[in-house]
């Protein structure tokens, strides 16, 4: 049974048609993926979910009691709540939910026949299962933990980051677990451990999920669902990305042997219409409107068909085809650099060489020093110690402030600054709309101003006034925030045929696989390890040694839990033992000291004998080095029982 119905359902702006006569459901459990380009459809549809925006025609349907919750790119907040406030304020709901339910538990030990309280108290147990809110302290822990909020928890909201805004109000909303759950690239400044984490929490609380999302590999993780939206018609996949890709795969296919067919009868009805006369009788003008109509759809087809094999062959192809260089020039040789902010140490003792063709992503957890790395080599900041040095070379910047854009120019203003259509691109006079359509913008946006356009657009925009440029190495910090999949397909064409350097900083797995040949990964404490694995390989391998780091823990848990089983108490020989060695260790100690001394003396070893006095001295130090073994043995006993206890 659906808990979310959309039938018939259209919406425009202006006269641009974002959803046309769609229909669209949301069962319960069922984790629901949105694809499609940026500003073709895919908020505008969450939103319409959601409740708060009005549509033009059709119906949406909600079941009863359902609960609707999104996630927003700009999360807003009560004014002066702090961060553990501010999840709590969310589970307020929840927390009352419990209360009451303790408090009836206890009403019911001496008035276990109320069939008013008992009714209320299963209504409240099959509430709180539902939302798996029985230790709700725990939770809120865990969450502050895995999304590196927890050094926060008692600052004010009002002083966090918009990232580190958006995390909170991520935890508060996987806490609450409303019935529909919907999340705008939820993946958005979230670290790989954060996102693995995210990850859990959806598969094992079973959340009824609809999402936007580049992440690939979270789409594939997370979907059991995809829906693409396009030309403002909703077309629907089993599965997650990959699914999505074979599918996809299979309708061009179709297209294609479709058109084919379509042009064989298009020739046969072209012979019978070039007959002539026949054609203009009254009971043969059907056919030939028919053949009017089968004209036009040939026409259309291929441009379709292109379109989807294009975006196939950008999504498949391989990251090898950039040409191999023997001698490569070196653009930066960092010296035992290390860098220190605040209290906390960045990087330390670092130094690598990076070459003409390089292709580096540097990865690591949030707040670990990548960014900084970036600065660094743009000389926008100075390191404490080291020293890095750079040969002339021109360098590409990009990053989440587009701070190349300016918001009262339109985009001919932007591309052709001196006036005119002509763009040059790397050395070739291009038309600029036939740059930018490259980048996924109609000819209707060359008149609008950047400040119009939305955050994917004006990413797209940076990408592309960045690609126009001839440089030898490009520096990008996050640069997949906020596009969309087919953009991101775009950029990686790009970057894998670009034959300078590339450093660029991503969480974004699936794109660091497809991209990068070294990784360098910033693993805190200013450590900074390089690595020639793929990047779910690296991933794959850490999550391993933490396995078994942690089954090592168990293991040896469980050692001491046998023992102490086996003997809770020291027995009275061991006590004993425990009282008298460390007199006799004294003791062993204070002989050999003598010996050894004795040894130093000539007189002393003549008159005892030289071999004797070395012989005995062995016999001292064995004894002396047993006996210690056996009060290490034994205290370590001690102590194994007391952790336990």
């Amino acid at each position: 049974m659906a808990l979310l119905e959309l039938i018939s359902l259209s919406k425009a702006y202006e006269s641009n048609k974002i959803l046309q006569e769609i229909d669209f459901s949301i069962a319960s459990n069922e984790r629901i993926a949105v694809i499609g380009k940026n500003g073709g459809g895919k908020s505008t549809l969450m939103k319409i979910c959601q409740g708060v925006l009005d549509f033009d025609d059709g119906r949406r349907i909600l079941q009863q009691n359902i609960k609707i919750e999104m996630l927003a790119q700009q999360p807003t907040f009560k004014e002066g709540l702090s961060v553990r406030d501010a999840i709590l304020e969310e589970l307020k709901e929840l927390k009352n939910a419990k209360d009451r339910y303790d408090e009836i538990s206890l009403e019911l030990q001496s008035s276990y026949e109320d069939k008013k309280l008992l009714q209320e108290h299963s209504k409240l147990g099959t509430f709180l299962d539902v939302h798996n809110a029985w230790s709700l302290d725990d939770k809120i822990e865990r969450v502050l933990q895995e999304f590196n909020l927890k050094e926060y928890e008692n600052r004010p909201l009002s002083l966090l980051s918009g990232g580190e805004q958006r995390r909170v109000a991520l935890a508060g909303l996987l806490l609450k677990k409303p019935d529909i759950l919907l999340l705008d690239e939820p993946t958005n400044h979230l670290d790989v451990y954060m996102v693995e984490f995210l990850e859990k929490m959806l598969l094992k609380g079973k959340f009824t999920l609809l999402f936007i999302s580049h992440d690939r590999y979270f789409l594939d993780n997370i979907a059991t669902r995809s829906i693409e939206i396009e030309d403002g018609k909703i077309r629907s996949f089993k599965g997650g990305y990959s699914d999505y890709i074979v599918a996809k795969e299979e309708i061009l296919r179709s297209l294609e042997k479709s058109h084919n067919t379509l042009l064989k009868y298009l020739k046969q009805e072209e012979q019978w219409l070039s007959r002539g006369v026949k054609a203009r009788l009254k009971r043969n003008e059907g056919r030939k409107q028919r053949v009017l109509n089968l004209r036009e759809d040939a026409k259309k087809n291929p441009t379709a068909i292109n379109k989807m094999r294009l975006e196939l062959q950008r999504e498949q192809k391989n990251f090898d085809d950039s040409k191999n260089i023997s001698r490569k020039k070196m653009l930066f040789e960092i010296e035992n650099i290390s860098k220190t902010l605040g209290d906390k140490l960045l990087i330390k003792e670092f130094s690598m060489r990076i070459l003409q063709q390089d292709k580096i992503a540097i990865v690591g957890k949030n707040g670990a020093g990548k960014s900084t790395l970036l600065q660094l080599l743009l000389n926008e900041m100075r390191v404490d110690s080291g020293v890095i040095k750079s040969g002339e070379f021109s360098v590409g910047y990009f990053d989440q402030k587009r701070v190349m854009l300016d918001d009262d120019k339109n985009l001919i203003d932007t591309f052709c600054p001196d006036g005119g259509d002509i763009i040059n691109v790397r050395g070739k006079n291009m038309h600029v709309y036939g740059y930018l359509k490259n980048f996924l913008f109609p000819k209707e946006h060359l008149d609008k101003k950047i400040g119009l356009l939305s955050g994917g657009e004006k990413n797209r925009v940076a990408l592309a006034l960045l690609f126009s440029k001839n440089y030898d190495c490009l520096i990008m910090d996050e640069p997949t925030n906020d596009l969309d999949i087919n953009t991101i397909n775009i950029l990686e064409e790009y970057l894998q045929s670009f034959e300078g350097a590339l450093i660029f900083v991503s969480h974004d797995r699936y794109f660091v696989d497809k991209i990068a040949k070294k990784l360098l990964i910033f693993r805190g404490y200013g450590e900074i390890e390089e690595s020639y694995q793929s990047y779910s390989e690296y991933l794959e391998i850490e999550k391993e040694l933490k396995e078994l780091d942690n089954f090592t823990k168990e293991v040896k848990k469980s050692e001491i839990k046998h023992v102490t089983n086996r003997a809770i108490k020291l027995s009275y020989k061991e006590k004993s033992e425990l009282q008298s060695l460390p007199l006799e260790i004294e003791k062993l100690e204070k002989e050999i000291l003598e010996l050894n001394t004795c040894l130093e003396d000539v007189k002393c070893y003549e008159k005892i004998g030289l071999t004797k006095l070395s012989e005995k001295l062995q016999k001292l130090e064995s004894l002396y080095e047993e006996v210690v073994d056996r009060f290490l043995e034994l205290e370590e006993k001690v102590e194994m029982i007391n952790n336990l206890v």
